[in-house]
């Protein structure tokens, strides 16, 4: 969702700066305009700028709840056993790639894993379930949303049954660069 109205926030609300990742107290009364609405958080503009807002806020915004849109996982996308089933470790994979691409970079409409931000992802068993270990960049090594990109990934795959630690880091080798994104991500982008 984005729209060009100028919406009044209902109630004080926190952001963060973007690119500098600072946090911020908007004022009830704040008119703003929603840029992108991607996974459960909403990115807007207003007299301080480009600034992220929680899915938590979104009552701030006079919208009824998070707009969480975590991708869906499918069975016919996981890698098949030679008996034509689907192991449960693929799926479980699958499901994580799935809440991966649920994680957006704030100042593109683009999930991280389609703009080849995640150079790593790996899953194993721990006694009391499953550890994530995973391992992504950001477009430009100065920017500052790398901690709240970081919170956003470890959060969400802490929902899915059965993870029960996640190691989420930002790494800066390789540098990303564009050449980095899927052709999926390069036609949204208008760059195909």
């Amino acid at each position: 969702m984005t729209t060009n109205e100028q919406i009044t926030l209902a109630r004080d609300c926190e952001a963060i700066q973007i690119p500098a990742g600072n946090k911020i107290l908007l004022p009830k009364g704040t008119p703003v305009i929603i840029t992108q609405t991607l996974g459960g958080t909403y990115t807007v503009q207003a007299p301080a700028g480009l600034l992220r807002i929680a899915g938590n806020d979104a009552d701030a915004l006079g919208l009824s709840g998070a707009m969480v849109q975590l991708a869906e996982t499918s069975a016919e996308a996981a890698p098949a056993a030679e008996n034509g089933e689907i192991s449960e470790d693929a799926l479980f994979e699958r499901q994580v790639w799935g809440v991966l691409k649920s994680c957006y970079d704030p100042e593109i409409p683009v999930n991280i894993v389609d703009l080849g931000l995640v150079y790593q992802c790996d899953v194993a068993e721990i006694p009391e379930g499953s550890k994530v270990s995973v391992r992504f960049t950001l477009t430009a090594p100065g920017c500052g949303m790398g901690d709240y990109m970081r919170e956003d990934v470890k959060s969400k795959l802490l929902t899915i049954p059965g993870v029960k630690e996640v190691d989420a880091q930002v790494v800066f080798e390789p540098q990303w660069n564009q050449a980095m994104m899927s052709d999926a991500a390069r036609l949204q982008l208008g760059m195909m």
